[in-house]
């Protein structure tokens, strides 16, 4: 949370060299606290497991979140049920008149297609054009971050020559170290992967107005940002539970495709043996940096103003 100091005290300056937030007293005396509309376009096959996922994250904040999820009307799910869709979705027609605060687009399998072949991509280009203006931070994930830097600053994604599954090691860039997406970040961490496509940092690098915050030599860039942080990408999965890529290796073995045993995964890379969840730290800190710097202390009170 915030300190709170007068605005002419000199440790002001001091601290927020150092990257601590401070809100001054008179920013303090406009505030005034609304819960978060946080819109999530759930993309995943498994729904359900996925709303736990995210919802564990942004729930684990002192701020009040109000989540409302999204699914694609021109898509017809094959493993959640029409009645929980009805129940707890919306569709972009019923929300395309509201403001969010911020907006999380997660992955899909659909990364060996081509972007424009996949059956929701126009509805999908059409939710990240009215997210301009009506949303005020978005957070793109595995997937969805290459859709998104795709469809805002047209990178394109590559084949890997196998699936890339497995908990990887990463680094900040520490010349972004300022970031606040990046505060409190150990130097290195731990990120889950799990997909057969990639995007390159020589193509990152062309757009100016963008910033790569951290990498891993195994599975390339993993946290990029826009510089007025309206636009978060992450290629990893961050939310993964402990059991999920398990069960991903386990379905794709089980449908004899030729998939990799996920590296640094289980213990001597044994699938018998239980995982060890070493990301969990790290995803917490991620979504409550960007719920907490780039949409709680920035959006709009008023709402209908972003």
């Amino acid at each position: 949370m915030p300190i709170k100091i007068p605005n002419n005290l000199p440790a002001t300056r001091i601290l927020r060299q150092e990257n601590v937030f401070v809100m001054t007293e008179k920013r303090a005396s406009t505030q005034d606290i609304r819960p978060l509309k946080i819109l999530i376009v759930n993309l995943m096959p498994t729904k359900i497991v996925t709303e736990t996922q995210l919802l564990r994250l942004v729930g684990n904040t002192p701020l009040q979140i109000e989540p409302e999820f999204l699914r694609m009307s021109s898509h017809t799910s094959k493993n959640t049920s029409e009645e929980h869709l009805d129940a707890f979705y919306s569709t972009f027609d019923e929300v395309k008149t509201k403001k969010y605060d911020g907006m999380i687009l997660t992955g899909a399998p659909v990364e060996t297609l081509e972007f424009e072949d996949v059956d929701y991509w126009d509805e999908l280009c059409t939710i990240m054009a009215w997210a301009k203006t009506n949303v005020y931070s978005s957070f793109y994930i595995c997937w969805g971050a290459q859709a998104g830097l795709y469809y805002h600053y047209g990178i394109n994604k590559h084949l890997l020559p196998e699936k890339l599954s497995g908990v990887y090691f990463h680094q900040i860039n520490k010349s972004k170290r300022t970031r606040k997406i990046l505060r409190g970040f150990d130097d290195c961490f731990y990120v889950p992967h799990s997909r057969y496509t990639t995007v390159f940092k020589e193509d990152i690098l062309k757009v100016p107005t963008l910033d790569i915050l951290a990498e891993s030599k195994e599975a390339g860039v993993y946290l990029v940002a826009s510089k007025d942080g309206r636009n978060i990408f992450a290629t990893g999965h961050s939310e993964y539970d402990l059991e999920t890529l398990d069960s991903e290796y386990k379905r794709d073995i089980g449908k004899g495709l030729n998939v990799p045993v996920p590296a640094n995964y289980y213990p001597s890379d044994d699938p018998d043996n239980t995982p060890v969840n070493r990301w969990r730290a790290h995803s917490n800190l991620l979504f409550s940096n960007w719920l907490n710097y780039y949409v709680y202390q920035v959006t709009p009170y008023d709402i209908n103003e972003i």
